[in-house]
């Protein structure tokens, strides 16, 4: 057998190639520090369109990067309940309207209820 036969070594398990002849892509690093003074660098491809002003740091709180401003914080959406759906639809006066209806209905069934009992 010839010296430059691989004795022993199973197909597909290791790769024999190289990093010779491979160029990375160009990369440009960002910091950003947390509130509580984490630095946290992280490589960006120059390529890339936006650049995030907040990070996550390793602690969990948002880090911001350096040399920039606390963006302005996004409105929050007001949740809507069941009690504004519903004056979408119908006007004070009118849900009184329906009220005394289902009470008078409410109390017309609890009396004849007793009579029957």
């Amino acid at each position: 057998m010839s010296e430059g036969a691989l004795r022993g070594t199973r197909l597909g398990a290791t790769s024999y190639e190289n990093d010779a002849h491979v160029s990375f892509a160009e990369r440009t690093l960002v910091s950003y520090e947390c509130p509580r003074g984490h630095l946290t660098t992280v490589p960006f491809s120059i390529e890339a369109e936006q650049i995030p002003v907040l990070w996550e740091c390793r602690c969990g709180i948002e880090a911001l990067r350096l040399e920039h401003a606390q963006p302005d914080p996004e409105p929050t959406r007001h949740i809507r309940t069941h009690w504004d759906m519903l004056l979408e639809r119908r006007s004070i006066a009118d849900l009184e309207i329906l009220l005394n209806e289902r009470l008078a209905l409410l109390r017309s069934t609890t009396k004849s209820a007793k009579r029957s009992a």
